[in-house]
């Protein structure tokens, strides 16, 4: 790499850096942001935190660093506002996908806002963690984390005097994961920086009917992952209130008519398929090549308390071998093709990309910051980073900018990137 490479990305560093600036505040919280980020994208070897990155980068001290984190009163929401107005010239298009996903932050003891004995991902089993709910953006030119919310279970809002400590702010109320994804596409939508309409998640989310019922009362069209046990109906089936016997109370309540086929479990509607009526389908390039799986999908009727509901699409879908095989439930309308219901639901592995790329490239997950204020500083610059990555990959020509190896790569613009916001090598931080 010579001079002027270096060159060309210390200056698209300093450019970028300049376009969030204002919102950190007053000049000294400019400045410390500038070398937290360029420390997060710099530091490399060792663990992020603010005496490391403050080894790293000229200037800059640790205390000053986690000052920026802890004390500045800087607020995220602004700048995250400014994230998707910044990413959507580099993705939006009308067939982007927002993805809504969670990730675990494996932590000891019990003073860091927001943990508890749950289930962590990162792990794949229950400890002591923080999770943070994510929303992401995919589009044909790339994906990037856009809003971030911080899970606080409602064991912590049981303790007021924890929460104080946590510098929980009083107006906080619990909100489930679903509910929390709910407020960032909702607010995405309301700032209309990104296009799309479809969304995606994990089964988490899909085996919510009060999440399915507010997206598709808020227009969205869901892919969304159910578990294997969730029940819906394959034909169309009456309900009636029965006649009463002339004995006691007079039946109210709806239900099925005799003879009626009950909802059937989507394990057993996949058992019952077999081998029959799959379409293998190309729905994205990845690391190893294009990304096929086979799929089929029916229209089925959501249950709901044994009774039907909403017509909906199930799309099915496993492995070219017959394995790993999932099932999704789709509000699309009745003659949306089968590759787009599979394409959509298949845009969920970028956001576990990113989680990768940014816990790997800007540590994402390196910080050693307790309380509410620092958690959401931390993260959001973090995403910032994670965002300057993305733009540094466009400009270079990354011909993989949109797959996995672009989201998993350790050289290319990463290592371009981390060279050349290297503050030793070009850029001179004024004092």
């Amino acid at each position: 790499m010579d001079q002027a490479a270096f060159d060309r990305v210390a200056t698209s560093f300093t450019t970028f850096h300049q376009h969030f600036a204002p919102l950190f505040g007053r000049k000294e919280a400019q400045l410390r942001s500038e070398q937290y980020l360029r420390g997060l994208l710099v530091q490399q070897t060792d663990r992020r935190n603010a005496e490391n990155v403050a080894e790293a980068i000229d200037g800059a001290t640790p205390r000053a660093l986690q000052r920026l984190l802890t004390e500045a009163p800087w607020s995220t929401r602004p700048v995250l506002d400014a994230v998707q107005q910044y990413v959507a010239p580099l993705l939006s298009a009308p067939s982007g996908v927002f993805v809504l996903d969670e990730t675990g932050f494996p932590k000891q003891g019990t003073h860091s806002v927001g943990v508890a004995h749950q289930y962590c991902g990162t792990l794949g089993k229950v400890a002591n963690c923080q999770i943070g709910v994510f929303l992401a953006y995919v589009a044909p030119r790339g994906h990037a984390l856009v809003d971030a919310r911080l899970f606080l279970p409602q064991a912590w809002l049981d303790e007021p005097e924890r929460c104080q400590q946590a510098g929980v702010p009083p107006d906080i109320t619990f909100a489930n994961k679903a509910e929390l994804g709910l407020a960032m596409l909702r607010h995405a939508r309301h700032l209309g920086a990104l296009q799309g309409q479809w969304l995606t998640a994990d089964e988490w989310y899909g085996r919510m009917p009060e999440l399915r019922d507010a997206l598709d009362t808020d227009g969205w069209w869901y892919v969304l992952q159910v578990p294997s046990n969730l029940e819906v109906f394959t034909h169309p089936t009456q309900v009636a209130v029965p006649p009463g016997t002339g004995r006691g109370r007079r039946p109210t309540r709806l239900r099925l008519v005799p003879g009626s086929i009950p909802p059937q479990p989507v394990a057993g509607i996949l058992a019952a398929r077999g081998d029959s009526g799959w379409r293998t389908l190309t729905v994205g390039e990845g690391a190893q090549g294009p990304r096929r799986y086979q799929f089929a999908a029916q229209r089925v009727w959501e249950s709901r308390d044994g009774l039907p509901g909403r017509a909906c699409w199930l799309v099915l879908r496993r492995n070219e071998d017959g394995s790993e095989a999932r099932a999704y439930l789709s509000n699309a309308p009745s003659d949306t093709t089968l590759w787009t219901l599979g394409y959509v639901g298949a845009q969920r592995w970028p956001i576990e990309t990113e989680f990768q790329t940014e816990k790997g490239e800007t540590g994402l997950d390196e910080y050693e910051v307790r309380s509410w204020r620092g958690w959401h500083h931390h993260i959001v610059l973090a995403m910032l980073a994670g965002v300057f990555l993305l733009q540094v990959q466009q400009e270079w020509g990354e011909k993989d900018a949109a797959g996995d190896a672009a989201a998993n790569q350790s050289g290319g613009a990463r290592t371009v990137t981390a060279a050349g916001v290297e503050s030793r090598r070009v850029i001179a931080v004024a004092a």
